[in-house]
């Protein structure tokens, strides 16, 4: 009866173990067989979780039939038993490039604006048609270097382009070609990297990549509805690959939060492949939901060794190399769910002791297992085929020493689909130890440790004087050559033996005079590892992260006050005018009270006596806290990307702009085209996520532009030849995009007026978002900030604003509004200017400095602005330049650039003076703001204060405090003898109107 119901449990087991084989072979013999293999006398770790000691596991045909420790061994078994070692499935990477031919960037010079292509997507950075399996061809070579660091299964794709097409997913088996391929079609990539096989222009930018996206998901809603006349083989594919996972190669903390903002719109959902700083922002990362991908390409140390190289590193990039090693026991223990990677290793012997640092900064051994074998798998939707040793999984397993993340333990083998890579040899024995070694009756003491696969030798006399001595062993065959200690004479002794009991070796020994005689060496104590305590490795001290991550960050986000400045000087900008010994009290972000003897209990009092209260300045034209582009050149019209996508919260420009009193800033696309990017209005709060920055219900901007730049007049060897290249070419560009916006506007207000029942007949308009964001400037709903400069285009552009019912709301720059100044008042324009920029290029010859004054006296609202990271710092004294030029009161001089600008921006109903209900954006500052002299001693935004001086002196020593101890670590691993890199100096671009991409 037992025999019976074995029979039928193996029956139902393994269903296919004695199927009928229907196709013919014509191999010359017989070289397969169906035969069982069982690994007995294991640690077998089924699942991270799930454990087995002294278990079994039974593999055929690639797959696992039984794991536990009860398991039959049927007769036909090939039996190993592995002694105590134990078993992990093999690591699961799922974002490589595996096998897939670098992409050869393209050599043609000349831009392109258009594409060659026919039946694809307009845009050759989106390649969603690329199968990534009919690109992939088998790397042995890299293979090999993948099994022995254990990994059994890779997904890869074709790393080019913005929509990169799907991925593929690859057995590492080296023995079976026609079992290599998993699944042909498994993912669908994406990433902010153009395309380096085209030169087609656009897009340039970051915000451009935003933007394109954004266009191709809603031009892939279109085309699924069946509104497309024509077949296009992009979207095709993007139809089609959308029940693949979605991966997107954010490679930044800052970009993943992009990625997803675009997931979230989109309602996708991506897999977001980060590199390694997520740490740094990890409260934004874990709101985001997403699930990650992450790499363990730690920063190698910096050679500090030379302090004026040493002096040039940014502490962000000292930091980042500290802090790095805790990124995933960060993500851990935030509950993010995320896969690890080898992509970006400079080699792959690199990702094993990466992963042990991370470790040993308190990363968990369980986790790091779930992160390389069931989280990719079941991300990839694979956890009934890998990623675990259950029955039926494939048969993708390691056999170790001992525990895996252990630094002493050994991998000996990796097996893919049944298929066994040896790493090293499993059958070397572990002679380490301390022998009494006799060599033809001469005694002496043999001590034997270092590796279990590359033993060390170590020889003395009875006298205990040490005799030079080398050991090598292969298949447990060893040989030991004894040196002479002096190295001019040739009298080796060699020995040779096979070791059959670790006990007691034996063999035969050469000795110098070539005479043949026995050796022996009995065990007197087993190997234990001698741990010097003043060479224990000793983790560095972790550097508190803080917000943002980087020089003047803060260890915890500010917070609101209730404070009340006592006896200041306010300058109102309202009806009151300046007001002497004054207080203001700031309460819940507002500014509460204005007047004399105010008094609140709950108040932190500051004495402002002597010194000057204001609102805090706003700056019209700002470039500073924009992520990788200013400008989206690639067309005439970029109106479809937005500055919003794109601030940059982490840069120091913002913490310099604080500390000269600036609290809110318009972040204006550049002036590479006639029609640019729409703006970010942003306040600026040090520490917090970009989109805290943004300013709430935020009035819609955005920048067009006149002259020298929009036409390519000055951009050198960049071969202009986009439209337009003329003055008059500039204005038919206008012409025809507003009257094209127009056009789109009524067809889509045609299409919304049927109603359901006409929308259910009729095809729907193409969602253009270039075209709807003109069109939003037709319906008066978004604002024009034009650069300018010359008289002529200044009154153009008033002219087609007026053709087509707008008005132009502020012209920037202008320096040559003094003389159009009436017609400027007639149409309603208002007017951000430079203080006394001029010949600074060929159209600003007319400039003068009395420009700003001349506009005003004309009734314009006028503001200055800076355009340059260096002056939005002190656009305080640019005002005085107002009262030094044009003879302008101090108060209207301030104006023009606190409450001025405000009105620009359609805001001064919650900024640009001190007003009780306002928001606090206020500025403390030591004397008249107007002063050379003057200093910003505290900056308010929305009664948080961002910026004290008092703090900036005493981070100033701290941050000193903590390069010192950054460099006395990376000094002592230089010491340690670890690899280290040469210093390199962060080269940030500081943007300008006329900056463009390489």
């Amino acid at each position: 009866m037992k025999k019976i119901l074995l029979l039928l449990f193996f029956s139902f087991l393994l269903p296919k173990t004695y199927a009928q084989e229907y196709f013919p072979n014509n191999e010359s013999v017989q070289n397969k067989t169906s035969n069982f293999t069982a690994f007995t006398n294991a640690k077998i770790y089924v699942t991270p979780t799930q454990v087995i000691e002294k278990g079994t596991l039974l593999i055929q045909n690639g797959k696992v039939i039984g794991v536990g420790n009860n398991i039959s061994i049927p007769k036909n078994c090939t039996t190993i038993n592995l002694d105590g070692r134990s078993i992990y499935p093999s690591f699961i990477d799922i974002y490589t490039s595996f096998g897939i031919e670098k992409p050869k960037a393209t050599t043609e010079r000349n831009p392109s604006y258009d594409t060659n292509r026919s039946g694809f997507y307009w845009n050759e950075s989106i390649r969603s048609e690329v199968n990534a399996y009919q690109a992939f061809k088998y790397d042995q070579t890299k293979a090999e270097e993948l099994l022995k660091a254990g990994f059994g299964v890779v997904g890869t794709h074709v790393p080019d382009g913005i929509a990169r097409g799907s991925g593929t997913l690859i057995a590492l088996n080296n023995f079976e070609k026609k079992n290599q391929l998993l699944s042909d079609k498994v993912t669908n990539h994406f990433a902010f990297t153009k395309s380096v096989t085209t030169n087609q222009s656009y897009p340039s930018s970051l915000m451009g990549m935003m933007a394109l996206l954004r266009q191709m998901y809603y031009d892939l809603d279109w085309y699924k509805k069946g509104n497309s006349t024509t077949k296009d083989l992009s979207l095709e594919a993007l139809a089609n690959n959308e029940k693949l996972v979605q991966i997107f190669a954010s490679e930044d903390k800052l970009n993943s939060l992009r990625a997803a903002k675009i997931a979230n719109e989109f309602g996708l959902n991506y897999v977001l492949k980060g590199n390694g700083n997520e740490f740094e922002r990890i409260e934004e990362i874990k709101k985001t939901n997403s699930k990650f991908i992450i790499p363990v390409n730690f920063p190698e140390a910096y050679d500090v060794s030379d302090p004026n190289q040493a002096n040039q590193m940014e502490l962000k990039d000292l930091r980042f190399w500290n802090q790095a090693p805790t990124n995933l026991k960060v993500l851990a223990d935030n509950g993010i769910i995320f896969a690890l990677t080898t992509d970006k290793l400079k080699k792959m012997e690199d990702f094993r002791p990466n992963l042990l640092r991370a470790i040993k900064y308190g990363f968990d051994k369980t986790k790091a297992l779930e992160a390389l074998t069931t989280i990719p798998a079941a991300l990839l939707g694979k956890s009934n085929e890998m990623g675990t040793l259950k029955t039926g999984s494939l048969a993708n397993f390691v056999i170790t020493s001992g525990e895996i993340f252990e630094e002493k333990t050994v991998l000996y083998e990796n097996w893919v689909q049944g298929n066994k890579f040896v790493v090293n040899d499993i059958a070397t024995k572990d002679i380490r130890g301390n022998y009494d070694l006799t060599i033809n009756a001469e005694k002496y003491k043999w001590k034997i440790d270092g590796e279990i696969t590359a033993p060390k030798s170590e020889i003395t006399t009875v006298d205990a004087k040490k005799i030079k001595s080398k050991l090598t062993m292969t298949n447990n065959w060893i040989s030991t050559v004894i040196k002479p200690n002096d190295s001019t004479k040739t009298s080796f002794t060699r020995l040779i033996g096979y070791i059959e009991d670790t006990q007691n070796l034996s063999g035969k020994a050469v000795l110098f005079n070539g005479n043949e005689v026995k050796w022996s060496a009995v065990k007197t104590s087993p190997f234990t590892k001698a741990i010097d305590s003043s060479k224990i490795e000793k983790n560095n001290m972790i550097i508190p992260t803080t917000f943002p991550n980087v020089a003047f960050g803060n260890l915890k986000k500010p917070v609101a006050e209730t404070i009340l400045f006592k006896n200041a000087t306010v300058w109102t900008n309202e009806k009151d005018g300046i007001l002497e010994e004054t207080d203001v009290l700031v309460k819940n972000g507002k500014i509460a009270s204005i007047g004399k003897n105010i008094s609140d209990a709950s108040a932190t009092i500051v004495d402002a006596k002597g010194k000057h209260l204001t609102s805090g300045i706003i700056d019209e034209h700002s470039h500073i806290a924009i992520s990788n582009g200013v400008n989206e050149g690639g067309h005439n019209s970029s109106a479809e990307v937005t500055i919003q996508d794109v601030v940059n919260s982490e840069d120091i420009n913002i913490y310099r702009d604080l500390a000269g009193g600036v609290t809110t800033s318009q972040l204006l696309h550049g002036s590479a085209n006639p029609i640019g990017g729409r703006s970010a209005i942003v306040k600026w709060k040090w520490g917090a996520p970009a989109d805290e920055m943004l300013y709430k219900d935020q009035p819609g901007f955005i920048k067009f532009a006149l002259g020298e730049n929009v036409k390519q007049a000055n951009w050198g060897n960049v071969n202009p030849t986009r439209f337009p290249q003329t003055r008059m070419g500039v204005e038919q560009v206008f012409t025809d995009y507003f009257q094209r916006a127009k056009e789109y506007d009524l067809a889509w207000k045609n299409y919304n007026s049927t109603g359901k029942k006409g929308k259910g007949k009729g095809k729907a308009p193409r969602v253009d978002l270039e075209l709807q964001t003109l069109a939003e400037i037709l319906n008066k709903k978004r604002f024009i900030s034009c650069h300018s400069y010359v008289q002529s285009e200044i009154l153009m552009l008033m002219n087609v604003a007026e053709k087509f019912d707008f008005r132009v709301n502020t012209y920037t720059h202008i320096l040559e509004g003094y003389k159009v100044a009436d017609k400027m008042k007639e149409h309603g324009v208002g007017a951000s200017t430079f203080s006394d920029w001029w010949a600074y290029k060929f159209e600003v010859n007319d400039a003068i400095p009395f420009n700003g004054p001349i506009m005003h006296n004309a009734g314009i609202v006028v503001a200055y602005n800076s355009d340059d990271a260096e002056m939005s710092r002190r656009l305080n004294q640019e005002a005085a330049k107002a009262v030094k030029y044009g003879n302008i009161s101090e108060e209207d001089a301030w104006k023009f650039v606190t409450l001025n600008p405000a009105k620009l921006l359609h805001i001064d109903d919650k900024v640009g003076s001190i007003k009780v209900g306002k928001d606090a954006d206020i500025v403390l500052w030591n004397t008249n703001p107007l002063s050379i002299y003057s200093k910003a001693e505290k900056t308010l935004i929305e009664g948080i204060v961002y910026y004290d001086a008092q703090k900036d002196e005493a981070q100033r020593v701290a941050i000193a405090k903590e390069r010192s101890e950054l460099i006395g670590q990376l000094l002592q691993e230089k010491n340690k003898g670890m690899t280290t890199q040469e210093p390199k100096k962060t080269e940030k671009k500081e943007y300008h109107c006329d900056t463009l991409e390489e």
